[in-house]
């Protein structure tokens, strides 16, 4: 589903858009350009998502909030319920 955005731009803005579009640049029309940039920065927000989920991770081992994994995701999820259960009533 396409739905139309309109920008207001300040001529410099304009004039940086301008330079990304038309022959003999990587981009045709203005709107290409605009979600490309738009996806690049989806891209890196989900990026920096994903090394703050990597880096919590690695603060846990650290601090020794691990389950061993035996193979069995059921048992695991239930160990887990299990502990957090008994974390909150402390």
């Amino acid at each position: 589903m396409s739905r139309s955005l309109n920008l207001n731009l300040t001529d410099e803005l304009r004039a940086f858009v301008d330079s990304h579009c038309g022959p003999g640049t990587t981009y045709s029309t203005p709107s290409e350009f605009v979600r490309s940039v738009l996806r690049e920065r989806k891209e890196r927000e989900e990026a920096a998502a994903v090394r703050a989920a990597v880096i919590e991770g690695y603060e846990d081992i650290r601090a020794g909030r691990v389950v061993e994994y035996r193979g069995d995701v059921e048992a695991l999820l239930d160990e887990l319920d299990t502990r957090d259960r008994r974390d909150r009533s402390a």
